[in-house]
């Protein structure tokens, strides 16, 4: 079974493609989808030392009431999570109606890198 580290350690991984997706346009479909995935694996790591079970899903708000039943705090990322998760389903398949320009890849990485060195910090206390 994946441990804290191994979570984190792809989370972290996500973050970096995110950012070198980031640099083309016909790629930020992608880079927003690895944003959504840093925040879901940084939140099954937060959830690893908690003996809860580790879902089988990618829906961030599923995966934030687990961290949210281990420490209330997570609460404080209801807003966050809810905005990278539209990226996890809309932005893999042909949709046209979904659409992303560098503004909003920008402020998905910046959510997903604050969300995941918040998690780092939690699981280091």
């Amino acid at each position: 079974m994946p441990g804290v580290s191994d979570w984190l350690k792809k989370a972290s991984n996500d973050l970096k493609a995110s950012k070198k997706l980031s640099d083309d346009h016909e790629t930020f479909d992608c880079a927003v989808f690895h944003t959504h995935q840093c925040a879901e694996k940084a939140f099954k790591a937060f959830i690893v030392p908690t003996k809860q079970p580790i879902p089988k899903t990618h829906d961030l708000k599923l995966l934030l009431e687990y961290c949210v039943k281990a420490d209330a705090e997570f609460v404080l990322f209801r807003e966050d999570s809810r905005s990278l998760d539209a990226y996890g389903h809309d932005s893999r398949y042909p949709n046209d109606s979904f659409s992303v320009d560098k503004q909003d890849v920008v402020k998905a990485i910046v959510i997903a890198e604050e969300l995941l060195v918040s998690i780092k910090r939690k699981l280091s206390a």
